[in-house]
C-alpha cells in the first residue's frame, strides 16, 4: 500500500516544483489602482486580483471573470452584472475572510475611486490615474448593489469602451472586508504592502528590488494554479536574465534582448515565445516644457532623428518602425501622411525658423534597464542624443530608476521621455484616451502633457458611439493631429518575446503584456 501510494504521489509532485520567472523591474506597490505600469499590473493584478470581466488575448473578446454574465440595457446607461457565487477571498496570516465575494466589494472596489468622499479616497497617495485619465469619474453615475450577487453600472452616456475597459488591471475587485479591517486597526498602507485578491495566486512576502514570492490559490474559483509556488526574481539586467535561464535558476525570462532571443534559438535547453505586441514604444515630447511648446521644435525632433539606424541597433529584427500611436493591426490605423523622415537639414531649419538657430539644452530620460518597449535604454537614448547634437539640440540623458522614472514622468518633470504603452484589448482608445485626453494630462499618463479640446472631443466622441465607422473616422482625424503637433517620437512596434526553459509547458506571451502563470508548469 505505501509504496502504491508513493506511486500515486509522484506525478502531482512533478507538476508542483515552483516556477521561478526573470522579470525586468521592481513593481511600484501592490494596490494597482494607484499605477499604471505593466510591471506593476504584472506582479499584483495578474497573479493576485480577478476582475469582473476579463479579456481572452488568443479569441479577442471580453469573457467572464467574477460576474457570470452581464447585460446592456438598450439605451446603453445601464450594465448589470451577476457575480459568480462562492468565490473566495485569499486567506492568509495576516487576513481570514468571513464571507465570499460579494457585491460590497465590488461597490467598494469602484468608490474609493469615484466618489470624493470616500474614507479611502485620501488614502491613495498616487491617486488613481488610470480611472482618472480613462474618465470613469464622468462616465460613471452610480454603482448599485441591487443584491448581494447583483451589481448595476449607471452610466452619464453611453461608451462602446466600458465593458473592455473593466478588463483593465485598474478594475480589479478588492475585499471591502480587509480594507474595514486595515482602516479600524489604523494601517491603511498594508493594502499597498500585503495585498488580498481572487487570484490565481496568494501573495507571500516581497523584497524590494529582489524577490516576490506566490503560493497557488487552493481555493481560486478557476483551474488551481499548476505551480503550488510562483517567484519573480527581480533581474534588470537583461544579460544576466540570460543566464540565469541558462543555468535554470529561473525558468522563464522576461523582456530579452533581440541578440538574447537569437543565442536562445540555438540553444536546445532552451526555447523562445513571442507574438506581435498590441504596444508602441516612444519618446514623449514635454509640451508643457519650452522651446517644447513649439511644435516647430518638436518637428525639427522628429526629423533630426534617424529612426532606422535606432531600430537596427535597439531592436534588431524584433520590431517595425513606428508612425503612430498604435499599431498597424489595429482598426482604424491610418498611414497617411506616414513618418517624419529623417532630414537633418530641414530640422535645422525649422529650429531657426523657431528663433532656435543655435540650438538649446534639454534632458533625455530613461530607465536603466531593458524591457519589451526598450530593449537597450542606453544606446537609445545616446543615439537620440547624437541625433539631436548634430542639428544643435545639447541633450543631457538622465537615467533614473523605472519607479521614480514613471513617478516623475508623470508629475511631467521630463523634457524627452523614453516610455512605451501596451493596450489592454485591442481597442484604439486603449491608447488614445490614457495618453492624449485632457484627463489624462491631470492623471499624469499623457506624458506630451499636451491638451487640445479639438483632439479630446474627437477621442471622447469616438468612444461613445458603437459604430466602427464612425469611430473610424473620428480617430483617423484625432491621429493626424498627433503627427501634425510632434507630440510623440514614435519609435517601433515590438514583437514581444520570452525565453523558457525546454521543459516548461503551458506559457503563452500575450500581446498586450499581461502575464498568466496559471497554466504553467515545468516537466
Amino acid at each position: 500500500m505505501r509504496l502504491l501510494l508513493a506511486a500515486l504521489l509522484l506525478p502531482a509532485l512533478a507538476t508542483a516544483r515552483p516556477l521561478t520567472v526573470c522579470t525586468d523591474a521592481s513593481p511600484e506597490g501592490f494596490d494597482v489602482v494607484q499605477y499604471n505600469s505593466l510591471v506593476t499590473t504584472s506582479a499584483a493584478a495578474d497573479p493576485l486580483m480577478s476582475r469582473l470581466v476579463e479579456f481572452d488575448a488568443a479569441a479577442g473578446r471580453v469573457v467572464p471573470g467574477l460576474a457570470e454574465r452581464w447585460t446592456v440595457s438598450d439605451d446603453g446607461l445601464a450594465v448589470t452584472f451577476t457575480l459568480r457565487r462562492n468565490v473566495a477571498f485569499h486567506r492568509t496570516d495576516y487576513f481570514k475572510p468571513t464571507r465570499p465575494l460579494n457585491a460590497d466589494d465590488v461597490l467598494w472596489s469602484f468608490e474609493r475611486m469615484l466618489n470624493p468622499d470616500h474614507p479611502w479616497r485620501k488614502l491613495a497617495p498616487n491617486g488613481f490615474p488610470h480611472a482618472r485619465s480613462m474618465q470613469f469619474d464622468k462616465l460613471i453615475k452610480a454603482v448599485k448593489k441591487v443584491d448581494d450577487a447583483t451589481v448595476r453600472f449607471e452610466l452619464n452616456y453611453p461608451e462602446a469602451t466600458f465593458v473592455p475597459a473593466l478588463t483593465m488591471g485598474f478594475a480589479s475587485i478588492y475585499s471591502a472586508e480587509y480594507a474595514s479591517q486595515l482602516l479600524a486597526a489604523g494601517t491603511p498602507e498594508q493594502l499597498n504592502q500585503k495585498p488580498i485578491g481572487t487570484g490565481p495566486f496568494v501573495f507571500r512576502s516581497y523584497q524590494k528590488d529582489a524577490v516576490v514570492r506566490y503560493d497557488a490559490n487552493p481555493a481560486y474559483f478557476g483551474a488551481r494554479a499548476r505551480a503550488d509556488r510562483l517567484i519573480y526574481a527581480i533581474t534588470p539586467d537583461a544579460a544576466v536574465r540570460l543566464q540565469k535561464v541558462k543555468a535554470n535558476e529561473c525558468q522563464i525570462a522576461l523582456s530579452p534582448k533581440p541578440q538574447d532571443v537569437e543565442a536562445a534559438r540555438a540553444d536546445k535547453s532552451l526555447a523562445v515565445v513571442e507574438a506581435p505586441a498590441f504596444m508602441t514604444a516612444f519618446v514623449a515630447l514635454n509640451t508643457q516644457h519650452p522651446p517644447l511648446d513649439k511644435r516647430a521644435v518638436r518637428q525639427a525632433i522628429n526629423l533630426a532623428f534617424d529612426r532606422k539606424a535606432y531600430l537596427q541597433a535597439v531592436f534588431g529584427s524584433s520590431a517595425i518602425g513606428a508612425d503612430r500611436p498604435y499599431p498597424p493591426n489595429t482598426w482604424s490605423y491610418t498611414r497617411s501622411p506616414g513618418q517624419y523622415g529623417h532630414d537633418p537639414a530641414r530640422a535645422k531649419q525649422l529650429l531657426a525658423d523657431a528663433g532656435l538657430a543655435n540650438g538649446f539644452d534639454t534632458t533625455i530620460w530613461v530607465r536603466p534597464s531593458g524591457s519589451v518597449l526598450n530593449p537597450n535604454p542606453k544606446a537609445g537614448a545616446e543615439l537620440l542624443q547624437a541625433d539631436l547634437a548634430r542639428v544643435g539640440i545639447r541633450a543631457q540623458i538622465k537615467t533614473i530608476e523605472w519607479g521614480e522614472l514613471i513617478k516623475r514622468g508623470k508629475a511631467g518633470e521630463h523634457d524627452l521621455l523614453f516610455m512605451g504603452w501596451a493596450g489592454d484589448n485591442g481597442d484604439p482608445d486603449n491608447f488614445l484616451t490614457p495618453q492624449f485626453s485632457c484627463a489624462a494630462v491631470e492623471s499624469g499618463t499623457n506624458f506630451a502633457r499636451y491638451c487640445d479640446a479639438r483632439l479630446d472631443r474627437l477621442i471622447s466622441d469616438g468612444k461613445r458611439s458603437a459604430d466602427v465607422k464612425l469611430r473610424t473616422k473620428r480617430y483617423a482625424a484625432a491621429q493626424q493631429i498627433i503627427h501634425d503637433e510632434a507630440l510623440w517620437l514614435p519609435l517601433a512596434y515590438p514583437v514581444a518575446a520570452a525565453i523558457t526553459r525546454a521543459n516548461v509547458a503551458g506559457y503563452r506571451v500575450n500581446p498586450f503584456g499581461r502575464q498568466d502563470f496559471s497554466g504553467v508548469s515545468v516537466k
